[in-house]
């Protein structure tokens, strides 16, 4: 064999070779952008699955409230009522003046509870969060704090309305309730702020009390309901923080992505 041929053999082989190792890779990047995909399609079907779960478990929520609102309606508040008449009958036919004062006091409670009843169950029964707009909800939710008169909760928007989904609406006021709540009831706060503001494509909620704080380092985050309210915004795809320092308050930061709004 000449020293042509010798060349030739050594380019094919080495063109041979070459291709080989070309189709290797381009079969694993094949593979690769395969794997890629059907991961990317995976977890979008476990948010698609999720955000169903949620949107049944919402609907079946509302459900249950109604239905307890309506029994709270027809069955308790009928009774109340009842109880109301006897009372006020007793007190009116005068048979045992000695205990007057007595029954007078037993129908005041009965009709503040009936009020109370009532209020209950027109809360439950009236769809409030699928007919209003979010900042007339958080109107409403700071009202209902104010006229505790517990604790002074001040709303700071620059937006008259805002209209959100459903499912955004309600998780976003469940979360703000339960910040409330534990402010309330575990930091015993004087002053709550809340600010919102529409950013491109999001909503931001600050969230900020002046009450006991904790140390995060040595409460879990399980303490004061912290786990709860991460998992409800991870289901709308939105950003929760907390920060608190002992003495000095807490403060939350909520964001929400807009593009799959109403």
């Amino acid at each position: 064999m000449g020293e042509k041929e010798t060349s030739i053999l050594i380019l094919a082989t080495f063109a041979a070779v070459f291709l080989m190792c070309l189709g290797f890779v381009i079969i694993l990047l094949i593979h690769r952008n395969r794997k890629i995909k059907f991961l990317t399609e995976k977890n979008a079907m476990k948010q698609i699955h999720a955000e169903q779960l949620l949107s049944t478990q919402l609907e079946m929520q509302l459900q249950t409230m109604q239905h307890i609102g309506r029994e709270i309606h027809d069955n308790v508040g009928q009774k109340l009522t009842l109880a109301s008449l006897y009372t006020q009958q007793l007190s009116y036919e005068n048979k045992a003046p000695f205990i007057n004062d007595k029954i007078e006091n037993i129908s005041s409670i009965i009709n503040q509870s009936l009020q109370e009843l009532r209020r209950l169950s027109k809360s439950l029964t009236d769809d409030n969060i699928a007919e209003q707009d979010f900042i007339s909800l958080l109107k409403d939710e700071c009202k209902k704090v104010n006229d505790l008169n517990n604790c002074n909760v001040v709303l700071n928007s620059s937006l008259s309305s805002l209209t959100l989904s459903y499912q955004t609406k309600s998780i976003l006021l469940r979360v703000v309730q339960e910040f409330f709540q534990n402010s309330i009831k575990h930091a015993k706060c004087n002053r709550i702020t809340l600010t919102i503001e529409k950013a491109e494509n999001s909503v931001v909620l600050y969230i900020a009390d002046d009450g006991m704080g904790f140390d995060a380092k040595t409460k879990p985050n399980t303490g004061i309901g912290l786990k709860n309210m991460h998992k409800r915004i991870e289901l709308i795809n939105g950003t929760f923080e907390i920060n608190s320092i002992l003495q000095l308050g807490t403060k939350a930061y909520i964001k929400v992505p807009l593009q799959h709004e109403a």
